[in-house]
């Protein structure tokens, strides 16, 4: 049964960039999962082995569950599992190690999030894989990194948002700490790490070896401290919390209206000479005539700013906002966002036909890609995905397939 085979059952062509390659995904939870379903979003085949019986611990994250009482399906294993097929197999046992040995030998890319030491009590040392397949690419993904004072301390989203200082800069105030609404420590960790294993890929090209990559929660967010960063290991501020207004822009952020808010963004001078005319204000008014004297008088041109908008609704003085040329949005309910038909445009919702709960949508890649050679542009984005897998629903076909690859089937446990 050949890899194409195997896709087209899955309900997904073998297209995009990483066509061809094959991912063991040993992951679980959200960082290693997202990565892997990048790669699989990228058209590589992205096999995922999971515990016998529960599967990733996602599966048992809810509520919210949907599907029938006898088959309930977490939404949180939804967002981070399409493009994959699942194979359950207990790696302690021989059966499992056997799979997974097979599985090396032949894949490209094998995603892990264990803590350290988990692999190499498993017999599958980065040595070991070395030997099974010196081509391969193994991401590592920790919570704060693979070794250091702290490198055994297991990572989880929130508790490293706060660790990392995220949560000092997000909030109403100093004294009300926030986590993101989204668990954007492993959301970034996987980010950064299917980065990697690109990176790896191409040099893989010429070296004709893999490597290992290795990132953690903790670094996926301090490599996004940004302005915020250098704010304090340059300029020597500690920043805080300020709720919805930029530290270093003015007027940036949520202001009131009448029955609402909006968001302005007037990053330059030039916006703020605009901004000032259309809302017959006076641009050089003293404490106002530059960016550094509004940060510094943030309270004063808050009060500027919404004291002019509390005469308009949020739809009228969007509009005033866009014809003015200045930035300006709304903050939408995520039901919202999914009925945009922007959001729609974008292919940023997958549909796909679950073995259990039928037609869905999931959120989508956000990745687009265009073939420009021709006279006019071709979208080459793989647009057919398949389905988050049931758990075990591919243990047949990928053993199967194993079994063709050797001239002998894998026994089932």
């Amino acid at each position: 049964m050949s890899v194409e085979t195997l896709l087209s059952e899955a309900g997904a062509a073998p297209i995009g960039p990483l066509a061809g390659l094959l991912v063991v995904d040993l992951s679980r939870a959200l960082a290693g999962p997202h990565a892997a379903m990048m790669l699989g979003d990228l058209g590589a085949r992205v096999i995922k082995l999971e515990t016998p019986g529960t599967g990733d611990d996602t599966r048992g994250w809810g509520p919210p569950f949907v599907g029938p009482d006898d088959d309930r399906q977490a939404t949180y294993f939804l967002s981070c599992n399409r493009n994959k097929e699942s194979v359950a197999v207990d790696l302690k046992s021989d059966d499992g190690r056997m799979l997974l040995t097979a599985l090396i030998e032949r894949a490209d890319v094998v995603v892990e999030n264990f803590r350290t030491g988990v692999m190499e009590r498993l017999g599958f040392s980065t040595h070991r894989l070395a030997e099974l397949n010196p081509r391969l690419v193994l991401l590592s993904i920790t919570g704060f990194g693979h070794d250091g004072p702290e490198g055994c301390r297991a990572g989880y989203d929130q508790i490293v948002q706060g660790e990392a200082g995220l949560m000092s800069l997000t909030g109403s105030s100093p004294e009300d700490p926030q986590r993101v609404g989204v668990p954007i420590a492993d959301l970034l960790a996987g980010i950064h790490g299917a980065t990697g294993v690109i990176a790896a890929l191409y040099e893989r090209e010429s070296t004709g070896r893999g490597q290992v990559v290795r990132t953690s929660l903790l670094a996926s967010i301090v490599g996004v401290h940004a302005f915020q960063g250098t704010r304090t290991t340059v300029a020597g501020e500690v920043p805080v919390a300020q709720g919805n207004h930029h530290p270093s822009i003015a007027p940036y952020g949520l202001f009131r209206c009448e029955g609402g808010a909006v968001q302005i963004s007037v990053g330059s001078e030039s916006l703020w000479q605009k901004f000032c005319t259309r809302f017959g204000l006076d641009p050089a008014a003293p404490g106002f005539g530059t960016n550094a004297e509004r940060v510094a008088n943030r309270a004063a041109t808050i009060e500027l700013v919404e004291r002019v908008f509390a005469a308009y609704a949020p739809d009228d003085l969007l509009a005033l906002l866009a014809e003015a040329g200045i930035p300006a949005g709304t903050v939408r309910t995520l039901d919202e966002v999914y009925a945009w038909p922007q959001v729609r445009t974008q292919n940023l919702i997958a549909t796909v036909s679950h073995p259990v709960l039928g037609r869905i949508d999931l959120p989508g890649s956000p990745l687009r890609f265009f073939d420009a050679s021709g006279e006019r542009e071709v979208e080459t984005t793989r647009m057919s995905h398949s389905t988050p897998p049931t758990l075990d629903q591919h243990a047949v076909s990928v053993r199967a397939w194993l079994g063709e690859t050797v001239g002998d089937v894998v026994p089932t446990p």
